[in-house]
């Protein structure tokens, strides 16, 4: 038996065509760039221009205007437009205002929250791999952005991307639990995550996040849907899992600072009394949660 996917993921909505094999082809390359239509996104630390006319967009720039340094190719829409980003301080456009991920992500169309994403993440890796992490030597971009190559070896490197886990565990009387990590503000509750270790399967390491983290045991781990979190470069996998019997919770003092069951009607009266703050749509977490919900919690944000 298999659960029905996540059917909404803020950062999993990108609509272009990568267009992979276009990455080394230097002639098409040139010709898109030459391409009128061609659009370039301005990326500067995770954050790029957006208008507010009426609803949340993307602000574009064409490559006369785009300013200079390295360019990747980002993709091309179905009408034959080609998009390209670059890492440079913003240009000064009237009626933009720079915005992340974090306050936008979930309020911009499909096209725009996928190229948002894709671009901050590669900025992350560009900016964090300048050098060979063989020899030390620097490295250069190659295939439209997504190899570095080392300029002494000849070895090439790739976008890097962290797997982790995040899982909503429930008990017989199909309670959530919802666990705070210690640097987190006193009202801010979420399920449990980890990062997958070398050597471990996906529900394996589901499985080892929820015994570390709360000393439970768990099965019938099921994967539900996966989004990008390029904050810096992680790949959130969402999964269910259950634990059995009246198991005392022990929380691991270094992971998590206190962790609790919730009804419905429990986490309901939490969050309307103030003690817990509703999560926004932006993370998987916040998707699983109301999945088990069966809804939108009270005063949910809508960013």
């Amino acid at each position: 038996m298999t659960e029905t996917p996540l059917e909404w993921l803020a950062l999993a909505r990108g609509t272009l065509d990568r267009v992979a094999l276009r990455r080394r082809d230097d002639a098409w390359l040139k010709t898109a760039w030459a391409d009128p239509r061609t659009r370039v996104l301005v990326v500067e630390d995770g954050r790029s221009l957006v208008s507010h006319d009426p609803d949340p967009a993307l602000v574009f720039v064409p490559p006369g205007d785009a300013p200079p340094g390295d360019r990747w190719l980002l993709g091309v829409d179905p009408a034959g437009v080609a998009y390209f980003g670059t890492a440079a301080p913003l240009p000064a456009i009237e009626g933009t205002e720079p915005a992340g991920l974090r306050r936008v992500g979930a309020l911009l169309n499909d096209r725009d929250s996928g190229l948002l994403t894709f671009v901050v993440a590669l900025e992350h890796w560009h900016a964090t791999h300048l050098f060979c992490p063989r020899c030390g030597a620097p490295t250069e971009v190659r295939s439209a952005g997504h190899v570095r190559t080392c300029t002494e070896d000849g070895s090439d490197h790739f976008p890097r991307v962290d797997p982790a886990v995040i899982m909503l565990v429930t008990d017989a009387a199909d309670r959530i639990l919802l666990a705070r990590g210690p640097q987190w503000p006193a009202d801010r509750r979420s399920i449990l995550a980890g990062f997958v270790e070398p050597g471990e399967s996906l529900e394996q390491a589901v499985a080892r996040e929820v015994m570390e983290e709360v000393g439970l045991a768990v099965r019938d781990v099921r994967y539900l849907g996966s989004q990008p979190w390029p904050l810096p470069r992680s790949l959130m996998l969402g999964f269910t899992a259950k634990a059995d019997g009246d198991v005392p919770l022990r929380p691991d003092p270094e992971e998590i600072l206190d962790a609790a069951w919730y009804t419905r009607a429990e986490l309901r009266e939490a969050v309307e009394a103030g003690e817990i703050v509703a999560p926004g749509p932006l993370s998987i977490a916040a998707q699983l949660i109301m999945r088990w919900y069966g809804g939108e919690l009270p005063n949910m944000p809508h960013f």
